[in-house]
């Protein structure tokens, strides 16, 4: 056979990985998509690898649209995983990939360190690391017995203008809404977003919501505690309010980040290890100590924290399950009736 047959050979077989970016997978090798902030991540991939030896190649998205964005990625690759581990900064769209049987069953090493209901009871997914859904407030606009102390305040006509929140179908706030719509119910749910849309400016995302709140533009809006610390450590005139405190109230609602193992992913027990690392006392005070305070979920650490957790202020109780399975239709109304004009 001519030689250029042999090449031309060659070159077909290498097509399908020229085109879909594959390469061998070292055994030590372990890919990551990553939602939580690269400048809060990146750290312990470094970590990982100089105390270990291993490789850890890190996928980022950008920040509005970030976990929607990787989980579409991760459908769009279910015939053919390239990603072991999964690092959501929430758990709706975790749950919304194990309803599609997309997760491996594992027991971390300290899996037992972690509430129940923060740890799947497949072994499919785990939670560490929460944020807390608050409301940030502009201390010059707002008095200290003048701020409101709901998330039902920014539907309020009282504060028409006033406040802010995220778009409802990213990150924490999709989250967020789901728990609320599993909660409320449809029609109270449908209810509130009517109001929140006519009564409340929308932003891109958590991050933006804060900025507006420090810079004055609006008094106060629904955001993430990682956000909110940004803005009280570069001195912002902005307070803290944990929302719906009260004798009757939902509570304050706690994301978790949640860590999973992607079923068929190339590198499984890569994978395995990495998520012993991630999951540990360790990374979660590391995460607590660090800028953007994450609350550890782990029951064994005990340490000082920059914010409240679910032991010092009354936490909502949430049914996760109950929650993605509302997702499907709540996004649907939300689309159609919040995010159009």
């Amino acid at each position: 056979m001519p030689r250029s047959i042999y090449l031309s050979a060659f070159v077909l077989l290498l097509l399908p990985c020229l085109i879909l970016g594959c390469r061998p997978a070292a055994s030590n090798e372990v890919v990551v998509y990553t939602a939580l902030d690269q400048e809060f991540s990146e750290g312990h991939f470094d970590a990982y690898q100089e105390e270990t030896g291993a490789v850890v190649v890190p996928k980022f998205d950008t920040e509005a649209n970030k976990t929607v964005g990787l989980t579409e990625t991760l459908f769009a690759e279910k015939d053919r995983p390239r990603c072991d581990v999964f690092w959501n900064n929430e758990i709706l769209n975790t749950l919304r990939l194990k309803k599609a049987g997309m997760l491996a069953s594992y027991q971390p090493k300290h899996v037992d360190e972690y509430p129940a209901e923060f740890v799947d009871p497949d072994g499919e997914w785990f939670g560490f690391a929460a944020r807390a859904r608050i409301l940030l407030v502009n201390t010059d606009k707002l008095a200290e017995g003048e701020r409101p102390t709901s998330i039902f305040d920014l539907a309020d006509e009282k504060w028409k203008g006033q406040g802010g929140y995220a778009k409802p179908l990213f990150g924490t706030t999709a989250t967020h809404a789901a728990v609320l719509f599993a909660e409320l119910g449809d029609e109270k749910a449908k209810e509130f977003f009517t109001q929140l849309k006519e009564n409340a400016q929308m932003f891109p995302g958590n991050k933006q919501v804060a900025k507006a709140v420090s810079s004055g533009q609006i008094a106060f809006g629904l955001t993430d505690t990682d956000d909110a610390m940004v803005e009280i450590q570069q001195g912002h005139p902005v307070a803290i309010v944990y929302p719906d405190q009260g004798e009757n109230g939902l509570g304050t609602l706690f994301v978790p980040n949640t860590l999973a193992i992607i079923q068929g992913g190339p590198n499984p027990e890569a994978a395995q290890k990495l998520v012993d690392y991630l999951l540990s006392a360790k990374v979660e005070q590391a995460l607590a100590e660090g800028p953007s305070a994450q609350i550890p979920l782990n029951k064994n650490l005990d340490i000082p924290l920059q914010v409240e957790t679910p032991k010092t202020i009354t936490a909502m109780q949430v049914d996760w399950n109950a929650s993605v399975d509302q997702w499907d239709q709540a996004a649907e109304f939300l689309r159609e009736t919040i995010l159009t004009d």
